[in-house]
């Protein structure tokens, strides 16, 4: 199971950010602003009634899920970026332990792209 999330983690954590704020923005909709017409929105949030409570107590816990896991998916990608450009074997080698923790969790395109530098680099 952990192979497939890496690899699917940065597209899973969009989708739930985005219903996250979709079920969050129906529930305010419904709770506080029933008359304000927002077209097909409106429509979607009249439809779904009373459902929209669930939803809002569900947006409020997917949204902040969402943005967890793109945060931690984009930053620990960004630092395996700028540690891999170096070429300065000295730099890379104190690095090492943590670079391999963060390939573990970033899909296995980036745990090439680090293997690739360490063989340029000599390292074993």
């Amino acid at each position: 199971m952990r192979k497939i999330w890496r690899e699917i983690v940065f597209p899973t954590s969009i989708v739930l950010t985005v219903v996250g704020i979709l079920l969050t923005a129906m529930g305010i909709v419904w709770i506080w602003f029933r008359d304000v017409n927002l077209g097909v929105f409106t429509d979607l949030v009249s439809y779904v009634e009373n459902w929209n409570y669930y939803g809002l107590i569900a947006g409020i816990i997917i949204f902040p899920t969402g943005v967890f896991y793109l945060y931690d998916y984009l930053k620990k990608r960004k630092f395996l970026l700028e540690e891999i450009k170096t070429d300065r074997k000295s730099e890379l080698v104190k690095k090492k332990a943590e670079l391999e923790d963060v390939v573990k969790r970033l899909p296995k395109k980036y745990e090439r792209m680090l293997r690739e530098k360490e063989k340029e680099l000599g390292i074993k």
